[in-house]
């Protein structure tokens, strides 16, 4: 059964896409289309802040966007040196708080060591936050993207844990994406399962889908990533199968799976119970 995967593909230096990988396993045949093109801002700005770690509690990541500005900065070699020589190990001493392992892995990459990796979305990353951290403390510094919700702010704000945001990129639509979706259909046809891994990509997406689906939409099982993804779902009318229990690939392969079989079941007894006619 195929799986149309609406995410970024992992760096090609880094191995295959373990979303990719995990529904082989599992006997799904996926296609990831990417969805989403970033651009980046704000850069000599963000470069200054953590040029003063003294004057922060510690750093929030919900993006791995967020890490990408990070490591575009530190492509210049001055900055690098003066990253790896003072700056790596003083804010070392401070919390990185991380919302997901993905989140994570790259804050390990730039020399740093991770908080609340498990949390897994917004919400639960800023009750974690918010168990550690002392109100009015020195703040947290947030590079985020545009769209970015407010739910972490908000949360933060009401326990009186200071946070300083800064937008260091903006989310638009991949330029490819509508020709890539009309040549999937074309191609492999109306997939079992559809993933959406953010609020972005059903905005993207959506129409495109329905209008290359035509009657066929009914039969496809949509999926979410994430709680987030799935609430922006069901606002478009799109009914949530399934939402991975953590956004993982083992966590949203086994997911899938359950609401793939679930349907097998169904037709299967709609199927015996006409034979019994």
């Amino acid at each position: 059964m195929k799986v149309l995967l609406l995410k970024d593909p992992k760096d090609k230096d880094s191995g295959p896409d373990p979303y990719i990988k995990e529904l082989g396993l599992h006997g799904f045949e996926a296609t990831l289309i990417p969805v989403l093109s970033f651009e980046f801002i704000s850069l000599g700005s963000l470069f200054e802040k953590l040029s003063h770690p003294e004057c922060y509690g510690g750093l929030v990541f919900t993006s791995p966007r967020a890490l990408e500005a990070i490591k575009i900065c530190l492509k210049e070699n001055s900055k690098n040196e003066a990253w790896s020589k003072s700056l790596k190990q003083r804010w070392n001493t401070k919390p990185a708080y991380v919302v997901g392992k993905a989140t994570a892995s790259l804050v390990e990459e730039i020399g740093l060591t991770p908080q609340g990796e498990k949390s897994g979305n917004a919400e639960k990353l800023a009750e974690y936050i918010c168990s550690r951290e002392k109100p009015n403390s020195s703040a947290l510094l947030f590079p985020c993207g545009a769209l970015k919700r407010e739910v972490l702010p908000t949360a933060l704000r009401e326990k009186g844990v200071p946070l300083e945001s800064l937008t260091v990129y903006q989310t638009t639509q991949h330029t490819d994406l509508q020709e890539s979706l009309s040549r999937y259909f074309s191609q492999q046809g109306i997939p079992a399962s559809v993933v959406f891994f953010s609020p972005s990509g059903v905005k993207f997406c959506l129409q495109h889908i329905q209008k290359l689906s035509g009657d066929f939409i009914n039969r496809i099982k949509f999926a979410a990533i994430g709680p987030t993804t799935a609430e922006a779902m069901e606002a478009a009318g799109i009914p949530v199968s399934c939402t991975a229990e953590s956004p993982t690939a083992q966590d949203l392969a086994a997911g899938i799976q359950k609401a793939l079989h679930l349907q097998n079941c169904c037709l299967a007894k709609q199927e015996h119970s006409m034979n019994l006619r």
